[in-house]
């Protein structure tokens, strides 16, 4: 371990995940690495959440603001709120522990922008950052820092937070040395500068974090591996909806709009992004590239398909089959993967700049286009709103997609008004279910209604909402650019807080 911690003044801080935790008192605010389960601290949050466990049992108050790049892991965010040791989190969440304590009102949650996430930080919209814990993969003897399986928002805590802990990974490759790219160019307004990145690979910054030594207050040594879920076998809804997809790429190619080679992809989390690249390998673009969040196995696929040149992204979030992949041919993947800080990869300058193809998943969708991709019944949150924002109102062609029904069939994703709106019909493209695609570019509200049902609605609900828009266009006849009966708009959602089903 010690090859990997090799600055003499860094060197002489190791100590237990114990003592490094004892830096952190009741009230701070914490930063953390970590982003979709990669690149998360192994040790110090396990002894920190006993340290809270202990002072609870005495009868203290022993809680901390929690701030990461997206979310983490059980080991994380599921520890710390078992202890209950938070009292606010941001900016994206994904634990089903922590989410009910959410839910519950025990914690705040402050749902944000990733690309908002470091600016707000340094705009001082947060309040100071006391303590920042970083898992990295090696210190140089300069004491530059090798960054691990994810960047997210770690060089904005390591600048900004007053006490420093790292921890050195020996499970994380040494060979990561030369994938990272992390941008020191950033200036508070009214001094921004032009971001300088115009293709997906283009190297703009450093492969290393900076850290002022003096800040360092403690380094631990760990050997535990990223929390790496496997994925869902691609079932035949994720697998229409990505025929419908590719199909509807295909569209957009042959009328000119993009190049045979398409516009750089990004997609979110999930069995569907994973489908969608799937049949992007079949597919007959290339050569392709990525600009994105997280590398997932399709993405690998693609790579190793070699109709995939590139992906940029600020982490990955591999199965452990993925893992294992990259891990046997990790020299391969050495300037085809590069990973940045969030405040790039989700930067909506450089998102509109290149072009990027965005494909997100969604709760929920109405029949004019506005989007709901955080909570379920307008008021429990689900995870977050991450970087969908980000890449839909500044992509170039923006998807968003769902199975048309939830809860075996109990819950329509197409309803008359979405009950929470994280993306407006302004910034909705095409809408993507099994049943179909309804692209919405240039329609009118009214117009997009009569597609949505059409295309998008399960034909066990398409009744329903063609009777909720007849009777909302006669109810005014002034009104028709939205009709909308203000008396039933979120009675579907009522219906199931009620009886359990839409129907």
């Amino acid at each position: 371990m010690m090859r990997r911690i090799v600055c003499p003044t860094l060197a002489g801080r190791v100590t237990s995940a114990d003592e490094a935790a004892a830096h952190i008192r009741p009230g701070d605010s914490v930063g953390i690495s970590g982003f979709t389960g990669a690149g998360y601290p192994k040790a110090v949050p396990a002894a920190l959440a006993e340290r809270m466990r202990t002072a609870h049992e005495r009868g203290d108050e022993f809680r901390v603001q929690l701030w990461s790049g997206a979310s983490t892991a059980p080991e994380v965010d599921g520890l710390l709120a078992s202890a209950h040791g938070l009292s606010k989190r941001l900016p994206y969440n994904s634990d089903p522990t922590l989410r009910a304590l959410i839910n519950d009102g025990e914690v705040e949650y402050v749902d944000a922008h990733l690309s908002h996430s470091a600016q707000h930080m340094w705009f001082g919209f947060y309040g100071p950052l006391d303590v920042v814990v970083v898992e990295v993969t090696a210190i140089l003897p300069n004491g530059l820092l090798v960054p691990s399986s994810s960047i997210g928002n770690n060089k904005t805590w390591l600048d900004r937070a007053d006490k420093v802990i790292l921890e050195v990974n020996s499970w994380q490759p040494r060979e990561f040395e030369g994938f990272h790219d992390v941008y020191y160019g950033t200036r508070l307004p009214p001094h921004r500068a032009p971001i300088q990145l115009t293709s997906t690979m283009q190297r703009i910054g450093d492969p290393y974090l900076r850290v002022d030594p003096a800040k360092v207050v403690a380094v631990v040594q760990t050997d535990a591996p990223d929390r790496n879920t496997p994925l869902k076998p691609v079932d035949d809804n994720s697998r229409a909806m990505a025929d419908l997809l590719v199909d509807f790429l295909r569209h957009e190619v042959r009328v000119g709009r993009m190049p045979p080679s398409l516009l750089p992809l990004q997609s979110g989390v999930g069995n569907v992004a994973n489908a969608v690249m799937a049949g992007l390998v079949e597919a007959e673009f290339e050569p392709m590239t990525a600009y994105t969040e997280v590398l997932q196995d399709g993405l690998l696929d693609l790579l190793d398909s070699g109709k995939l040149t590139g992906v940029s992204a600020t982490s990955f979030g591999l199965s452990p089959d993925g893992v294992r992949r990259f891990m046997d041919a990790i020299d391969s993947y050495k300037g085809r993967i590069l990973l940045r800080s969030e405040e790039i990869s989700n930067h909506p300058e450089v998102v509109r700049r290149l072009g990027v193809i965005a494909i997100n998943g969604m709760i929920e969708a109405d029949i004019y286009g506005n989007v709901n991709s955080t909570h379920v019944m307008g008021s429990a949150i689900m995870n977050g709103i991450g970087g969908s924002g980000d890449f839909a109102r500044n992509a170039f062609l923006n998807f968003f997609v769902s199975p048309s029904t939830a809860k075996a069939g109990a819950i329509s994703s197409i309803v008359p008004f979405v009950s929470h709106v994280d993306h407006t019909e302004h910034d909705v493209h095409v809408l993507v279910t099994e049943q179909g695609l309804a692209d919405l570019r240039g329609l009118s509200p009214s117009a997009r209604a009569d597609r949505v049902i059409d295309h998008c609605a399960h034909p066990d609900f398409r009744e329903p909402l063609r009777d909720y828009v007849a009777r909302a266009r006669a109810a005014r006849p002034h009104a028709q650019h939205t009709p909308h009966l203000l008396d039933e708009a979120f009675s579907w959602h009522r219906r199931y807080l009620d009886t359990g089903s839409m129907a």
